[in-house]
């Protein structure tokens, strides 16, 4: 769903960044040690609408979530943050860690969010389901 909605926006006219969470983590881990770091979040906050998928699939180390909470807040009245996560929104306080900075995280995105939670099985494992 993530997906559709950056590539309508795309056709729009918007710039759409993409990035997998864990992927995207690890990008801008090797960025820091690069010296690149603040080029790439640079890059982030120019973005119209920014995705976030497969978001919490695991635990948020410190780093991790520093880096979040500076992507959340460079992006904080500027521009649209899709996050795509299978894990419920009070879940995540779990994923992110460290309550401060979850707070500060979930405030952030939650303000001005639009909520869209959906309860059917997965496309993936239905399609697969139809073609046994």
């Amino acid at each position: 769903m993530a997906t559709a909605l950056g590539y309508q926006e795309c056709i729009q006219g918007y710039n759409v960044s993409y990035f997998n969470t864990s992927k995207l983590f690890a990008k801008l881990k090797m960025a820091k040690a690069n010296g690149s770091y603040l080029r790439e979040l640079a890059k982030i906050e120019r973005q119209d609408v920014f995705i976030l998928d497969d978001s919490g699939l695991q635990a948020l180390d410190s780093q991790n979530r520093i880096t979040l909470l500076e992507i959340i807040e460079s992006r904080y009245n500027r521009g649209s943050i899709i996050v795509a996560s299978q894990i419920p929104v009070q879940g995540w306080y779990d994923i992110i860690g460290e309550k401060n900075i979850a707070d500060a995280i979930l405030d952030r995105l939650i303000h001005q969010a639009r909520l869209i939670e959906l309860y059917d099985e997965s496309m993936r494992k239905k399609t697969s389901i139809n073609k046994e």
